[in-house]
């Protein structure tokens, strides 16, 4: 195998996005610098989560006249307020929103909504308008403006999602530690790195190549080795999502000088068959979150986490003829975190007598609100020059 065809079909075609920067010496943190990073855990729930049977307008009749059939009914719900519920599969979320550690942003949207899974994600990724198309994400200009290394970004994952690529800087996507880190330590790998240098800098898609090569070894080095300062010994659930969710609890802990960290549960498309696919999921999120909160907690780092979950759009209000729910506009947004300024939920509830010309909930809130507040009001950044112009702020943080 040729070199150009071993960087093309190695690790760079296992989901390891790195960025086009040579990264300068990496000092691992000692004990004592293990806290005072604000950090971000971005959770999207892939899909369309259907807002409205998460949390649960319960005593709205046209809630239970439009969903006859998938509709919750009071005993299948856990109480918010009188009028208000969480779908009982949320029982982690909602003690947690019992200790004032939860925020519940309703009608969550933007203008002229798309309701394709591709293009909506790609907008809620980028922050961009409906009909502008970027192709840079909103982290990933956190990481151009304010941030020299790709792992100030790190997605759990085998690939990385738009969001955390930048215009200079891209964030890592990394589902395997141990194996990123064998790879890079291979001989052949090795080799490469130190023969090549030369050669690669002639022509700049090598150079590319080659720099990103040296930045896979880097960051490697420098997550494998930082992260094995903590391995958490709280249970968590037997899936996939929780496994990740463990591994960003394990970075955060060890002290990585990562600010945002991404994940992503999916299956949330629920044309068919709606209610207990959904309150599947919706317990396999709840319980992964539970167990990382209490991880955090343990270890004194939840004051200084945010956990933000959101969908790419909520799904319509009145229900199909198969037992499900079709593409929406408008949802909810979970904000979950140990220093809340607002806790609750924040705003008007859907107003259900008033839907869009397709049935769907009308956003009164714009999703780029929520990430200006983040930006500016938690990780201290200049939201406008990420974002490109300037969103309302929101106090829940």
């Amino acid at each position: 195998m040729n070199r150009r065809n071993f960087l093309k079909q190695s690790v760079f075609a296992s989901g390891i996005t790195l960025v086009p920067s040579f990264l300068k010496g990496m000092e691992l943190l000692s004990p004592a610098q293990l806290s005072g990073y604000k950090n971000v855990i971005i959770i999207q729930l892939s899909g369309g989560n259907d807002g409205l049977n998460s949390i649960i307008p319960i005593q709205n009749d046209i809630y239970h006249s439009l969903r006859p059939t998938i509709a919750k009914k009071k005993n299948e719900t856990l109480k918010i307020t009188d009028d208000l519920a969480f779908n009982s599969s949320l029982e982690p979320i909602k003690k947690l929103y019992d200790q004032g550690e939860v925020c519940i942003v309703n009608n969550v949207g933007y203008p002229n909504p798309n309701r394709s899974h591709f293009r909506s994600t790609d907008i809620w990724q980028t922050a961009s308008d409906t009909n502008q198309y970027l192709s840079s994400g909103w982290v990933g200009r956190y990481l151009d403006a304010n941030c020299q290394h790709p792992y100030q970004a790190i997605e759990v994952d085998n690939s990385l999602s738009l969001a955390l690529k930048g215009n200079q800087l891209n964030g890592i996507a990394v589902s395997d530690l141990k194996q990123l880190h064998r790879t890079t330590r291979e001989p052949f790998f090795n080799k490469l790195v130190n023969d090549t240098q030369d050669e690669m800098l002639h022509e700049d898609n090598q150079g590319y190549l080659y720099k990103t090569m040296l930045e896979t070894y880097s960051s490697a080095s420098y997550i494998y080795e930082t992260s094995k300062i903590y391995e958490s010994n709280i249970s968590y659930p037997q899936s996939s999502f929780a496994k990740n969710l463990k591994t960003i609890a394990d970075f955060i802990i060890s002290g990585l000088k990562t600010r945002v960290y991404y994940s992503s549960l999916g299956g949330f498309d629920s044309h068919v068959n709606q209610v207990n696919s959904q309150d599947r999921l919706l317990k396999v999120y709840a319980e992964a979150i539970g167990a990382l909160v209490k991880d955090l907690k343990k270890n004194n780092r939840f004051k200084d986490t945010l956990i933000l979950t959101f969908s790419e759009f909520g799904r319509r209000v009145k229900q199909n003829g198969s037992r499900g729910t079709d593409h929406g506009a408008a949802n909810n947004v979970i904000l979950i975190g140990g220093s809340l300024k607002k806790a609750g939920i924040y705003n008007e509830l859907p107003n259900l007598s008033d839907l869009d010309s397709n049935g769907d909930i009308k956003f009164t809130v714009d999703f780029r609100s929520i990430y200006a507040s983040i930006l500016n009001n938690w990780l201290e950044v200049n939201d406008q020059t990420i974002l490109g112009t300037g969103f309302d702020k929101l106090s829940f943080i």
